[in-house]
């Protein structure tokens, strides 16, 4: 009986391994490197030379992009989160549905979140080109008017273009997909109980389906707040983060001074403030989840 244990203990380690050392190598490594970089100044070139705090130090008395890249970024994901969650919640409600068509539906709507972000980038900067774009093209044939906004060159709509963006790639994705599944498991009983009470469609939704949901819209909720503040590549390809500043996200600011002015110490001491933020709101919000989130067994 030792043997056959020992055995199965080192089948499971050596199945282990593979993810062991992709953690170390991929995730423990880079985070230990970024964290000793962050107190050096490294331009790549030079060895690293030890600072101390001063990028901290910049980076919240000098650094004149920080403050207002960081409030942006919390805005974006402020303003998109909510949507995302409402949105993909009513698509998978329909998707739910038992009708006919409904599993080549399900397909259509994931179809976006399996194009390349860089490819939608590309595409959704077509559609919005304030000359030649369709968007433009029905404003104008609609309205017999040729003041059509100026999206991803106005700096009054490029955050409402990147909106859109991520609102077509958010509804019909994983976040989509997982409220299905959590629907789906929600007991038909549950309904039947709430029928047999004189409950009609709104009251279904609001004493069943939200309860039995919150555990799903926790999790959707926190990565959607995790995904929306990581914002980059979107912006990155449609606007570079103008025009004057006007999509200029955290990441955006972290990817420029340490690609473009080669600042990797500055870069990571940026990048190490926001691991911070995160950690912090997602750890308030485990806390907070305990007031709202319901179990099957909790729920009466």
């Amino acid at each position: 009986m030792t043997n056959l244990r020992a055995k199965e203990a080192i089948a499971g380690y050596i199945f282990l391994l593979p993810w062991a050392l992709g953690l170390i190598l991929f995730i423990v490594g880079p985070m230990m490197t970024s964290g000793f970089l962050s107190f050096t100044r490294y331009d790549v070139v030079n060895p690293p030379d030890f600072v101390g705090l001063k990028n901290f130090i910049e980076i919240f008395s000098k650094d004149r992009l920080f403050w207002p890249s960081l409030m942006l970024t919390f805005r974006y994901a402020l303003i998109v989160v909510p949507l995302s969650l409402v949105g993909a919640l009513s698509a998978a409600m329909l998707l739910n549905q038992a009708l006919r068509g409904t599993a080549w539906f399900r397909t259509f709507f994931f179809l976006p979140h399996l194009t390349p972000i860089v490819a939608s980038a590309v595409l959704w900067g077509w559609i919005f080109n304030a000359d030649v774009g369709p968007i433009n093209h029905w404003i104008r044939t609609l309205t017999g008017s040729d003041n059509a906004p100026g999206w991803f060159r106005d700096p009054d709509w490029a955050m409402t273009g990147l909106i859109i963006m991520a609102m077509w790639g958010a509804i019909g994705g994983n976040t989509m997909l997982i409220f299905l599944a959590g629907l789906q498991g929600v007991p038909q009983e549950l309904y039947d109980a709430a029928v047999v009470d004189g409950a009609g469609l709104w009251a279904k939704f609001r004493n069943v389906t939200i309860p039995m949901l919150t555990p799903t819209i926790f999790f959707n909720m926190v990565l959607g707040i995790i995904g929306a503040l990581k914002v980059f590549a979107a912006a990155f390809v449609a606007t570079q983060g103008g025009p004057a500043y006007a999509t200029w996200f955290y990441a955006l600011h972290i990817y420029t001074r340490a690609f473009q002015y080669f600042e990797m110490g500055y870069a990571s001491a940026l990048a190490w403030i926001f691991f911070f933020v995160l950690f912090t709101f997602t750890y308030v919000q485990f806390r907070q989840s305990r007031r709202w989130v319901y179990y099957a067994g909790e729920v009466d």
